[in-house]
């Protein structure tokens, strides 16, 4: 019996928090304030902990309670304090300049997340972990990371961009 037939609420709190994750990942897209950015980082990196902290209790892996602790730390609490005294201290202007509109953003977003779910799934199929079912999403955090990332004219944006980016590559570790 595999993990992921034992533990059926915890799989299905794992989807939740994939589901969360994409659906902020598409927030912080489509946000054109940088505070409501860096509050939406800082929900991102609360919703990873919550899933590292699920993985970890149902797998009895101990080091990643380390992980989950120093997301917690680090990207929940350090992160966005920091960026928000740095908004502060430069009097960045708070509307965030996008190359592009939002709205052919968001659709730009969606083809992207088609084409994450569709490379994704034949890694899926191979894995046998309890995140198997969210390999294709935080594939498509990735790359609705990447989309922010080049869609932004300015530095702090792009930053917040890459530290999203980071926690889809993190959320597909787990």
């Amino acid at each position: 019996m595999s993990v992921l037939h034992a533990v059926p609420l915890a799989s299905q709190l794992i989807n939740l928090c994939a589901a969360v994750l994409l659906l902020l990942g598409f927030a912080m897209l489509s946000q054109r304030r940088i505070l409501t950015l860096i509050n939406l980082f800082m929900m991102q990196g609360l919703v990873l902990f919550s899933s590292t902290l699920i993985v970890a209790l149902t797998t009895h892996q101990n080091h990643l309670l380390w992980s989950a602790g120093l997301t917690l730390i680090l990207k929940v609490i350090a992160l966005p304090y920091i960026l928000h005294r740095l908004i502060r201290k430069l009097s960045v202007k708070w509307d965030v300049e996008t190359i592009i509109n939002i709205p052919t953003t968001m659709l730009c977003g969606i083809a992207l997340v088609v084409i994450a779910f569709n490379v994704a799934q034949p890694i899926s199929e191979l894995s046998g972990t309890i995140m198997r079912a969210t390999i294709g999403i935080a594939l498509a955090c990735v790359l609705l990371s990447f989309l922010m990332m080049i869609t932004r004219s300015k530095a702090v944006p792009q930053v917040i961009a890459f530290l999203s980016m980071e926690n889809g590559l993190f959320f597909a570790a787990t």
